[in-house]
């Protein structure tokens, strides 16, 4: 907590107060192919204006088709030579998730960043249309089925170029805060008992323990790509809609200390997505630039690797249905 007030640089160099520019400063990134999920708006769009102008080639995945077309325009308004492409994907929809995955391999592009950045917060009930609790569905398992679809354009890329592929889950401080069991496996669409802030910790727990599942599986392949899990910070973006009155009164009364601005709060995600002093990390939390240590069920194998055999229960239940 006194790092992110004071703004102190942790062992990486960078601290809460750093930004995405600052962070990628002097590097290259043309040789990099980039996805990132709600690449059109909040830290999103700011992670996608950087790598943009670091060069590399980013595809904003993006449900509001609109939105990510002006995302586009804006970033080359400020860099005509900016690298920027936009394919339609909404998170909540399996389909639509097979839809973007097929629609990007027909690109017949290289594949070197998975960035799963998208996500739902603090929701009303109510279910997918999978049928599946809906910030379950968007913020861990419709960015589960996507990294899946996409692994082997991963390893193709990575085997071919020998540039090391990364994969970065956007998780929350949240995650600290989820039902108690940390996932409702057997009660995941139980309306009786939804509550929406343990429903979003649910799902930030999930990103953690699907990036170390994940990254258990790389390693033990030999596959030259890893995943890692990140905290943005508290942004105030579009992410706050559900909250209202509360939120921005929070704001309002703790703004000097554990607010971040949206360039402060794309750091993380840039750094660990790009920085060269990350070469073969996999399976780590980082917040403010630095690794830290997530919750005691974030670090859980068990869970990891039950929440991995259910979310693929659930992918192919949807598809057979």
């Amino acid at each position: 907590m006194f790092r992110l007030i004071s703004g102190i640089r942790g062992p990486s160099g960078f601290g809460s107060a750093s930004t995405a520019e600052h962070v990628t400063q002097g590097i290259d990134a043309a040789n990099l192919t980039a996805i990132i999920t709600g690449g059109a708006s909040g830290i999103g769009l700011e992670t996608t204006r950087v790598l943009a102008s670091r060069n590399a080639h980013v595809i904003i995945a993006a449900r509001n088709m609109e939105a990510a077309n002006q995302a586009k325009q804006l970033i080359l308004k400020d860099s005509e030579n900016a690298r920027v492409d936009v394919l339609k994907l909404d998170l909540s929809s399996l389909k639509s998730v097979k839809a973007f995955a097929d629609n990007f391999i027909a690109l017949n592009l290289p594949l070197n960043i998975l960035i799963n950045n998208a996500g739902i917060m603090f929701c009303p009930y109510q279910l997918s249309e999978d049928g599946i609790e809906i910030q379950f569905a968007t913020n861990h398992l419709g960015h589960f089925y996507l990294t899946n679809l996409l692994l082997d354009k991963m390893k193709e890329t990575a085997k071919c170029t020998g540039v090391e592929g990364r994969i970065v889950n956007l998780s929350s401080v949240a995650h600290i805060h989820p039902y108690k069991r940390g996932i409702r496996f057997e009660k995941i669409n139980d309306k009786s008992r939804y509550d929406d802030k343990r429903a979003y910790g649910q799902s930030k727990l999930a990103n953690i323990l699907h990036a170390n599942e994940l990254s258990r599986h790389l390693k033990a392949e030999g596959v030259n790509i890893t995943a890692n899990a990140v905290h943005p910070g508290l942004i105030m973006t579009n992410l706050f809609k559900h909250t209202g009155f509360f939120m921005k009164m929070l704001k309002f009364f703790s703004s000097c200390i554990l607010w971040k601005n949206v360039p402060q709060g794309a750091a993380t995600t840039c750094y660990v997505a790009v920085h060269p002093s990350l070469k073969g990390v996999s399976g780590k939390y980082f917040s403010d630039c630095n690794e830290s240590k997530p919750s005691r069920m974030a670090r859980d194998e068990v869970l990891a690797k039950k929440l991995w055999e259910f979310s693929n229960k659930l992918v192919n239940a949807a598809q057979n249905s």
